[in-house]
């Protein structure tokens, strides 16, 4: 028996690395076809597509710029010949500053990133997205969108924030067109560049030691939910935040 995303058509941004990886590659497990972006990893774009053939397609772009995240969405529908499911990854914490160290450029450097690619994507994916029989948009938020993070993410909290608050909005208003929108909330991740570049190994075993559940998080962890929410373009949950850390926090 086939599961609910066989044959699927899946764009996944940040998709070579990291968690974006993992959820790439745990659709591709499911039987979708990928559309992965990238901002600068070529290298990992191609040992994916070796790894799972033509089922990946990948696409380099700044997102943040409406014309690049167009052109990308426009080339990932055309060589998937639709889209079912959307995963708004991309984002980053950029740099840790506290609040008298940010200026105007690192704010808007960091909203861009986190909150204006993902309405640049799913702007110019909704028309297809419309078109499929039920479709899905999972967009990563974080624990720090939730509670406000750690010392110097200040911004990057206020973003992920902002996805919480668009994930909601964007329900609502696609809905009706039988597209559900919900979002992943990750807490403490490790193997990933992100907490290899901005988390010291004495914060993350600080964390760790207030998890309930006795570990930090693994791309995996992540990736299963983010499955789990693709699969719901025929089910009765939207305007969701699933939150992954733990028991750390609970909404």
């Amino acid at each position: 028996m086939k599961n609910k995303l066989h044959g699927k058509r899946a764009l996944v941004t940040a998709g070579v690395q990291g968690i974006g990886l993992a959820i790439s590659r745990a659709l591709l497990d499911e039987g979708c076809q990928v559309a992965v972006h990238y901002f600068s990893s070529a290298d990992a774009a191609t040992e994916l597509r070796n790894e799972y053939g033509g089922r990946v397609h990948a696409f380099q772009a700044d997102l943040t710029d409406p014309a690049q995240a167009k052109q990308t969405v426009e080339a990932a529908i055309e060589a998937l010949g639709g889209l079912d499911v959307l995963v708004n990854n991309a984002g980053s914490l950029v740099a840790r500053r506290n609040l008298d160290e940010v200026d105007m450029s690192f704010w808007q450097t960091v909203l861009d990133v986190n909150v204006t690619s993902m309405m640049n994507v799913t702007k110019f994916s909704a028309p297809a997205l419309r078109k499929a029989n039920g479709a899905s948009i999972v967009n990563l938020a974080s624990l720090a969108g939730r509670k406000g993070g750690h010392a110097g993410s200040l911004v990057y909290s206020t973003a992920k924030g902002a996805v919480l608050t668009m994930t909601r909005a964007l329900s609502a208003e696609l809905g009706r067109d039988g597209v559900r929108v919900n979002a992943l909330a990750p807490g403490l991740i490790l193997e990933t560049s992100f907490h290899n570049t901005h988390t010291t190994k004495e914060s993350a075993d600080a964390t760790i030691a207030q998890i309930p559940i006795g570990r930090a998080g693994n791309p995996n962890d992540v990736a299963h939910a983010a499955v789990f929410l693709a699969e719901q373009f025929d089910g009765f949950i939207t305007g969701s935040t699933l939150d992954i850390n733990g028991g750390v926090y609970c909404a």
